[in-house]
């Protein structure tokens, strides 16, 4: 009796044992699923224990094929929506900006004008640039013109130069107008009309001949007046100015179309100047510009640009930009250096100070004053520059405060607080 006792005994406790792990199991199971650390669902968790003493029983399972109900967690991630980028600021106390010099500016919409300033030089007009030469091969006989640089008016003689052609085709002229004169004696008249006829086609050939080598119509004329021809031809100057190059020497040989003068007119000159290959899309022709000279103090010359030349000077990485002054009393000499000052208007942009903008090689970052003491780093597109002040294309509005000095010092704080600017959205 004691024995069954004893055996019903130890049975209960086996049985109360076994069913106390297995509740334990499913706790410790609902546990991980609910932290993250077992995946999936349980089945079969027994929900009651049975009558006590002969047996146990299971009731209360989880009916198979329901679909389990979602976690806390899930429903976390899937209804909630996200969260905004915080701006990132850096705070500076009022009294530490005061210590370390921090100023304000507002970003304004104001008139954006460029000044280019370069150097240039007077150069001869181009325009005004004659030679003198001859048509008819010779000798120089005679010199009026016998140094460089000698002023000249136009149509004053330069030279005179023998032609044994010239003389023979005068000899020429000659020779028909005295047949044209003998042929009226004929006492034929038909003859006598032929005659003329043909002696004048000749002495207009002759005569055209000698304008063709430029023998004036004076000269023509006096010609035929005194029956003897010239002997040597006179080169007159083309225009007034001072003469360049001088290439004629008394008694030198001269060929058809050789160079003999070099003259220039300076009543007005050419300035030169050089603009960089970044500023070359400010200068359109037109624009005025200031132009002085050392030789002149306190003196300008107003002028508009003429001609912006096409190609670039490899070694410098210039263009030539042209102007015309009027030189009537010839005080500008060519090779002189100017002043060359041009303004230009851009018209109305958004701008800020140059030093209000950190340039990092990569970025452009402002640090705009929220107010209460804190900066926020913001990137920013900058556009033309001038006058001290930055364009600004996009980052901030009209009307933002930025920080216009002491911002390498805020952005010193900010590098050491981990304070970044957010990248900007083109």
């Amino acid at each position: 009796m004691k024995k069954s006792k004893i055996a019903i005994i130890l049975t209960f406790l086996l049985v109360v044992a076994g069913v106390s792990f297995y509740l334990n199991r499913a706790e410790l199971r609902d546990a991980a699923t609910k932290f993250g650390i077992l995946k999936g669902t349980t089945k079969g968790i027994p929900a009651a224990v049975g009558q006590q003493g002969g047996g146990t029983s299971m009731a209360g399972h989880q009916q198979h094929g329901a679909p389990p109900p979602p976690l806390p967690e899930a429903k976390a991630a899937t209804g909630e929506p996200k969260q905004a980028v915080e701006t990132p600021t850096v705070e500076i106390p009022t009294d530490k900006q005061q210590l370390i010099g921090v100023r304000t500016v507002q970003a304004a919409i104001k008139p954006l004008n460029r000044v280019i300033r370069t150097v240039g030089r007077i150069e001869y007009d181009e325009r005004k640039l004659a030679t003198a030469n001859t048509k008819i091969e010779g000798w120089i006989e005679k010199l009026h013109v016998d140094y460089t640089g000698r002023y000249v008016q136009k149509g004053e003689p330069l030279a005179e130069i023998y032609s044994p052609e010239l003389v023979a085709t005068q000899q020429e002229f000659l020779n028909v107008l005295r047949w044209a004169g003998q042929s009226q004696s004929v006492k034929d008249e038909r003859t006598a009309m032929l005659l003329v006829k043909d002696a004048q086609t000749m002495l207009d050939a002759a005569r055209e001949r000698l304008r063709l080598w430029d023998i004036s119509d004076e000269q023509i004329k006096k010609i035929e007046t005194t029956g003897k021809p010239i002997r040597t031809l006179t080169i007159y100057s083309p225009v007034s100015g001072y003469v360049l190059q001088k290439m004629a020497v008394q008694g030198m040989r001269v060929m058809p179309g050789e160079k003999l003068f070099d003259v220039a007119d300076l009543s007005s000159v050419w300035v030169v100047s050089d603009i960089y290959e970044y500023e070359l899309p400010l200068i359109k022709v037109g624009q005025t510009a200031r132009i002085g000279l050392s030789y002149f103090p306190g003196k300008e010359f107003s002028s508009k640009v003429d001609y912006v030349y096409p190609a670039l000077a490899s070694d410098t990485r210039t263009a030539k930009v042209r102007f015309t002054i009027p030189n009537p009393d010839g005080v500008l000499k060519p090779q002189m250096f100017t002043n060359v000052e041009i303004k230009i208007n851009l018209g109305n942009r958004l701008t800020v100070p140059s030093e209000a903008v950190i340039d990092t090689g990569e970025r452009q970052i402002v640090y705009v004053d929220k107010g209460d003491g804190y900066f926020e780093p913001r990137e920013v597109a900058i556009g033309l520059k001038a006058d001290g002040v930055v364009e600004i294309t996009g980052g901030i509005r009209a009307g933002e405060k930025v920080a216009s000095s002491a911002n390498f010092l805020i952005d010193s704080e900010a590098q050491l607080k981990g304070v970044t600017a957010l990248k900007r959205k083109k």
